[in-house]
């Protein structure tokens, strides 16, 4: 096979071929219903290795297949109104309106209520992190109540309010601090509430945001973004010491949701779903195929972006019918072989890593463990020269550290990168 000006064997326009296509978007792309779960609506969806669970009106919904079929998972669910869900190892968590956290270590198999100490039982959002130790954290945002912290797993609860003076609480967000910790961030009727002690101490970070009623909450890198009712959304560079709106394209203002996958990110709004691959900079519609366009909730699975509607189900559609999986082959050849540091670092779910052919090659892309067990080979095929950028997707596997190699030729090297749950 042959690449640059020299003639083309059939084998190099076939590769060629595959870059054009993988950089462009398909002509028929458009967002599939999935077959329900139906007759109520979709409030929140969590991604557990490959189970995808909604969070409903009629409460949590199990898919195995992608939304090919769902199967209702209630048992001992005695709150049905369930608005967030959040995974932890093999816990997962389901907050609901009027019947506090529940716990589900059975894929919602079978629940148990665990509402020690949790004095509000309006549980709208919930959050988890590592505790430093090797543990998590568990977060409740409920309405009125304010915050709520467990380090036990939901067994028991404690208030962690000092500071906020608004405690009606709809979206949490968690991000690396850079020092071994993390940054909590709380979005309310009020505005952003910032702690970096874990809640038990508040402080209000609205400078710049004109629209303070706050629905949604999204950590892209080191940068953080907030999705407002009325106002759409607002970008902080700075763990929200300032704001500014990002709003060019958005042309529906109320924002419900966020979902990022890699460096892009997807706002779920009352007129559908948009998406910026520029910081917020400008949007894009991406509504196609999407004929009841009031979304609630959004999630990334592997190579798939969920769609929670109000009353309509759960929709998908393919991440590279919208966003290229290969993000740019520069028409200047590298003069040399490299692989470059993956991007967010530390990551989650999803990072992008970065490496450059000076020359055509059989590329191998793969990531182990700790232990040197291959956990994922994201490219094994022949390239021509450029430079590309591809992403994983951690879904399934814990926190930790973990080494991608590339090889190329003769070349080969091996970087590290930290997942962060």
């Amino acid at each position: 096979m042959r690449c640059g000006r020299r003639p083309y064997s059939l084998s190099a326009f076939l590769v060629v071929l595959f870059c054009l296509l993988t950089t462009a978007n398909p002509l028929h792309a458009q967002w599939i219903q999935t077959n329900g779960p139906y007759g109520g609506t979709i409030n929140t969806i969590a991604v557990s290795g490959t189970n995808l669970f909604a969070g409903t009106n009629r409460g949590v919904f199990l898919s195995t297949n992608n939304g090919t079929s769902w199967t209702e998972v209630n048992s001992g669910l005695t709150n049905t109104y369930v608005y967030a869900l959040a995974v932890s190892g093999t816990n997962l968590f389901a907050g609901t309106g009027g019947g506090g956290v529940f716990l589900s270590t059975s894929n919602g198999t079978s629940w148990t209520a665990v509402n020690s100490g949790l004095t509000n039982s309006n549980a709208l959002a919930l959050a988890v992190s590592p505790n430093g130790a090797g543990g998590t954290n568990l977060f409740a945002g409920t309405l009125g109540g304010g915050v709520f912290l467990s380090t036990n797993n939901g067994t028991s609860w404690t208030a962690a309010n000092s500071g906020m003076t608004n405690r009606d609480v709809r979206a949490l967000a968690v991000s690396p601090n850079g020092a071994g910790g993390t940054n909590l961030f709380a979005g309310t009727y009020g505005g952003v509430f910032f702690s970096t002690n874990n809640g038990t101490s508040w402080t209000a970070i609205n400078s710049g945001l004109t629209n303070r009623d706050v629905r949604a909450l999204a950590v892209l890198g080191t940068n953080l973004f907030a999705g407002t009712y009325g106002g759409g959304v607002f970008f902080s560079t700075s763990n929200g010491t300032s704001w500014t709106a990002v709003n060019s394209g958005l042309t529906n203002p109320y924002v419900y949701a966020f979902a990022v996958s890699g460096t892009n990110i997807f706002a779920g709004t009352d007129g559908g779903v948009f998406l910026s691959t520029n910081n917020g900079t400008s949007w894009t519609e991406v509504n196609s195929g999407l004929t009841y366009t009031f979304v609630l909730a959004l999630a990334v699975s592997d190579t798939n972006l969920f769609a929670g509607t109000l009353g309509r189900g759960v929709w998908r559609r393919t991440l590279s019918e919208m966003i290229p999986t290969s993000v740019k082959i520069e028409s200047n050849y590298p003069t040399k072989y490299s692989l470059e540091q993956n991007y967010p670092n530390p990551f989650n779910p999803t990072t992008t890593i970065p490496f450059s052919l000076p020359s055509q090659s059989f590329v191998s892309l793969k990531v182990f463990d700790a232990l040197g067990r291959e956990v994922s080979s994201l490219v094994f095929e022949e390239l021509c020269p450029g430079t590309y950028s591809q992403q994983w997707n951690s879904a399934g596997l814990a926190s930790g550290i973990y080494f991608y190699r590339l090889q190329a030729g003769h070349f080969v090297e091996t970087r590290k990168l930290l997942l962060l749950r």
